[in-house]
Parts: C-alpha cells; sequence; structure tokens
C-alpha cells in the first residue's frame, strides 16, 4: 500500500511504493561474500591458512554462481538491467548531490559498474590464490603444479595487492552506501536484507520479474561441482 502523498503541493502527488526488487539469490550472495571476505582477512591475519584455503574456494563458487545468475537470474540482478554506457553513467553522476537522490530500482548507474568491479575482482583473487606458492612451498593452491615456484611466488603476491584493492573497493562501497542511506534518503541496506525498498512515484513502479528459486540451485550445485572439479583435479 502506498503512504500518505510526499509532495501536496505537486500537480500530480507522488506516493512511495513499497516494491520487491532483490531475489533471495542475489541477496544470500551479498551477505555470504562479505561474511567470507572478513572471514578470510581473519584467518590470512591469524595464519589459519586450511580455513583461508576452505574460504576462498567457497567465495570462488559464489562469484561462479553470480556469474551465470547475471544472465539467468532475476531482472535486477542481470547485467544488462544493471550495466549502462558512458553517456548514462556520467549523466547519472552529475545528479548524485541531489536530494533525495534518483532512486532506482536495482543497481543505479554508478552502482552496477562497481558491482562488476567487485566480482572481478573477487574472481581474480580467488583465481590467483589457486596457484599461489608461501614462502617455504609448504601451503600452496591446488594448482600449483602448473606453475613454476618463482610464478607460484608471483600469484602470491599478487592475491595480496589485489586483496588490499578489494578493501579499498569495499570501503568505498560502505562510504556510498551511507551516502545515499543518510544524504540520498534511500536505504539500500534494508533493501538488501529485506528484498523491498520504497519507491516514489504517481504510479506504482514496474513489477520485477523474479527467476525461479529452482535455476538458482541449480546453478550453484553446478558451480561448487566445478570449483570442486577444480580442486581435486589432480587427485
Amino acid at each position: 500500500m502506498p503512504t500518505p502523498d510526499l509532495d501536496h503541493g505537486a500537480k500530480h502527488p507522488v506516493r512511495l511504493w513499497r516494491v520487491r526488487i532483490w531475489d533471495l539469490p542475489t541477496r544470500l550472495f551479498h551477505w555470504l561474500v562479505v561474511g567470507l571476505f572478513a572471514f578470510s582477512w581473519w584467518t590470512a591475519e591469524s595464519d589459519r591458512l586450511d580455513w583461508h584455503i576452505l574460504s576462498g574456494y567457497a567465495i570462488l563458487a559464489l562469484v561462479v554462481f553470480r556469474i551465470y545468475w547475471g544472465f539467468v537470474g532475476s531482472d535486477t540482478a542481470r547485467f544488462t538491467t544493471f550495466l549502462k554506457g558512458p553517456r548514462t553513467f556520467f549523466a547519472y553522476s552529475r545528479r548524485l548531490l541531489d536530494r533525495p537522490v534518483h532512486i532506482s530500482q536495482g543497481h543505479n548507474p554508478m552502482g552496477g559498474w562497481s558491482v562488476i568491479a567487485l566480482i572481478a575482482l573477487l574472481l581474480l583473487q580467488a583465481g590467483l590464490g589457486l596457484f599461489a606458492i608461501d614462502v617455504d612451498g609448504i601451503n600452496a593452491g591446488p594448482l600449483d603444479n602448473l606453475v613454476s615456484f618463482e610464478t607460484g611466488r608471483r600469484a602470491a603476491g599478487l592475491h595480496g595487492l589485489v586483496f588490499n584493492i578489494l578493501l579499498m573497493l569495499t570501503a568505498l562501497h560502505v562510504a556510498a552506501v551511507l551516502y545515499y542511506w543518510l544524504w540520498g534518503r534511500d536505504n539500500l541496506i534494508d533493501a538488501m536484507i529485506t528484498g523491498a525498498k520504497l519507491m516514489p512515484g504517481v504510479e506504482p513502479p514496474r513489477a520485477t520479474r523474479f527467476a525461479p528459486l529452482g535455476r538458482a540451485v541449480l546453478g550453484l550445485i553446478a558451480a561448487a561441482l566445478l570449483v570442486a572439479c577444480v580442486v581435486l583435479w589432480r587427485f
């Protein structure tokens, strides 16, 4: 049900409509990656490498699933829905200081590219971990035998570098979320928890088309099997 009018002086009073925008698989991916990323940092800092490696495998499986879901998932999860060209990107950026900000039904044109950057870096980070070799050669990724010791050490160095880049991008992401919430009056956190958000408009917004959960389950199983095959291939 719509809330009371926001602008009584407008020719067409604007109402708020609570709209479901995020499906369960997208929300679970988001929060599982947040938790696993923090866990991976902790296990690396505390030298619990066995747990760190398992966490990396889980992140890799989730990222593979998210790429799959970006092509066959619900409307707001699909890359074709939220990836916009330069003209749309810069047009949106010029309105960034508006209050309230323009509220998008899914990812906004800037947020969409931020999502792609995070997915790409997570994929690179986990991929480098598969080849990484520690300084004494005792702990290594499951594909270390495909590369020389020197290449494995370079992969380990890049693994750490990409992690630091991810930390900076994550901090920027958190700052953007807080900006939209406190300044732009767009609570992105609540939407990613509940799956719904308030959308202003004279008429109700277009309903999101949700993909069946069975499709997500099959994709997650396939992603887990793919990672398991990579990890266990030498055996």
